[in-house]
């Protein structure tokens, strides 16, 4: 026996521990079978429970079908939508893309429309010169006002434009 001072134990054999559970027996294929023989009384009854177990396995192949079906539905959605996600965040970054080169093309036609640049272009490949004095044509106008009066024909606003207060205080006062 080992002797124990406190709670430690001096011997090399370890304590047997028993397990916190009693493991289940199995039940045999057979009991089915046995359950079914135990019915005393004809075939008629014995054949019922068959079609009985038989509605039931058929019942839970059928369940697990459909939840399998859903399950695949399901995935199925999810990988379409994933698709599509990752095409809106191509797009995206594609537009991205666009942009920033957009921005670069307006940086880049900012910094070309130079005043000097385009003198210069235009003299180059146009031809072109700057104005002499001996190009400049003056021009003497008179001293005349061009504008002309107006009709002195002003028409009066019919009754049809006026609204109904302006048409009644017009029958009032007579006009």
């Amino acid at each position: 026996m080992a002797r124990r001072y406190g709670n430690y134990q001096y011997e090399t054999s370890p304590r047997k521990l028993e397990p916190e559970y009693t493991a289940r027996k199995r039940q045999n294929k057979n009991t089915k079978n046995k359950q079914i023989n135990k019915v005393k009384g004809n075939n008629q009854k014995k054949k019922k429970i068959v079609k009985k177990e038989k509605r039931a396995k058929t019942k839970a192949i059928l369940y697990v079908a459909v939840v399998f079906s859903a399950l695949l539905v399901i995935s199925y959605r999810n990988s379409q939508i994933t698709e599509k996600f990752a095409e809106v965040k191509n797009l995206k970054s594609n537009l991205s893309a666009v942009q920033k080169e957009n921005e670069q093309l307006e940086v880049s036609i900012q910094s070309s429309i130079n005043l000097s640049k385009i003198e210069k272009e235009a003299k180059e490949q146009l031809g072109m010169q700057k104005l002499d004095n001996g190009q400049k044509v003056y021009v003497s106008l008179q001293k005349k006002d061009h504008v002309e009066p107006a009709s002195q024909n002003v028409m009066e606003s019919s009754n049809e434009d006026l609204s109904w207060i302006e048409r009644a205080i017009n029958i009032l006062l007579g006009k």
